[in-house]
Order: structure tokens, then C-alpha cells, then sequence
């Protein structure tokens, strides 16, 4: 499987969201669209934007954290999943979190008004939107979501978020059941 790559500064980072059904060794993730059963899950799993696989082509898929730190690895061979050294490198590269979103985002797909986006960097930050808990899904146009492996609590853990209506990346936390976009980084 070949992955389009971008090198920023000393990394080189997947180019796009992470859109495998696999894990590492072969095993499928599953695929799962029932409301119930999605809450349920303490185990990996994924899901397209409000379900409809034309989202994945341009968004990837959206995985629930259990999904990030499975044994089996869901990082493709020869990537890790980013993880918060990762992300703060890429943000000092790029200047800085208050305008980062600006040069890592792209010019496409966000809502009006993508401040300051020119995806300077390659980086092609896209407005894939994240499903919650109990399977509803929003944000998808306006907000980008990317899990890191790093915990906070048995519920949460973090991630990263850029917004349309701002060139910031900021760091926040999420419950572990929502599925949100994820990045990796060539090891």
C-alpha cells in the first residue's frame, strides 16, 4: 500500500488521513454504523463520516482511539501513529500553534472562510468532522480532529483540532469512544 508522504522539516508524515480497514497484521478492523454498538466498544473500530463511503475518499475514516493503541497495530508498516512529540515538532516547524492551521490546512473543503489556509507546508489538514460516543456525527466542513495515543483519564485522551474560522491548532481532549481522524509519521 502506498501513501502520499510530505517531509516537514525532519518528518515525513502521511499526507492525507489515515484510511486503512487493516490492521498492522492483517486482521480487519471493523466497521461499525450501529449507534448502540459503537457506545458499547471498548475494543478498535472505525466508521465513514454519517456513515457514506464517499466521505472516506475525501476524509479517510474515522477511528475510535481503542483503534490507535490495538497491539496489532494500526499504523501501516514502517509508520507510527503521531503522537503528541510528533505534533509539537510539526508546530514548531511551522512557527508555532497560533498559526500553523494557516500553512497545514487545505485550501479545500473547509468552510468559509479556512482563515489563512495555503497548506504552505503539504501538510493538507482536511475538515473531517468526528463521530461522539453514541455515534453522531458533526463538525465534518469546519473542525479537524486528529488522535494521539496520549491518555488523560480512563475516558479521554488527546488530540489535535483545527478550526475553519482560525489559523490555530490547538490540544484538547476527547472520549475515547469518539472516532476522529488520525495521522502518521514515518518512523
Amino acid at each position: 500500500m502506498e501513501f502520499k508522504l510530505v517531509k516537514i522539516g525532519n518528518q515525513i508524515w502521511m499526507a492525507d488521513n489515515l484510511d486503512v480497514d487493516t490492521y498492522r497484521n492483517g486482521d480487519p478492523i471493523p466497521e461499525v454504523t450501529d449507534t448502540d454498538e459503537w457506545d458499547r466498544l471498548t475494543t478498535g473500530a472505525w466508521c465513514y463520516y454519517n456513515n457514506d463511503p464517499e466521505n472516506g475518499k475525501l476524509y479517510g475514516k474515522l477511528y475510535n482511539w481503542y483503534a490507535l493503541v490495538d497491539p496489532r497495530g494500526l499504523a501501516p508498516e514502517g509508520f507510527r501513529i503521531a503522537g503528541d512529540d510528533d505534533w509539537k515538532l510539526l508546530l514548531q516547524t511551522v512557527g508555532g500553534h497560533l498559526n500553523a492551521g494557516a500553512i497545514l490546512k487545505s485550501t479545500e473543503l473547509w468552510k468559509a472562510p479556512n482563515e489563512g489556509a495555503t497548506n504552505e507546508a503539504g501538510f493538507n489538514a482536511k475538515p473531517g468532522g468526528l463521530c461522539d460516543d453514541d455515534c453522531s456525527f458533526m463538525d465534518r466542513g469546519s473542525i479537524g480532529y486528529w488522535w494521539t495515543p496520549a491518555e488523560e483519564g480512563k475516558k479521554l485522551a488527546w488530540s489535535y483540532i483545527m478550526e475553519y474560522d482560525n489559523a490555530h491548532v490547538n490540544r484538547s481532549y476527547y472520549e475515547k469512544k469518539d472516532g476522529l481522524s488520525v495521522r502518521c509519521v514515518k518512523v
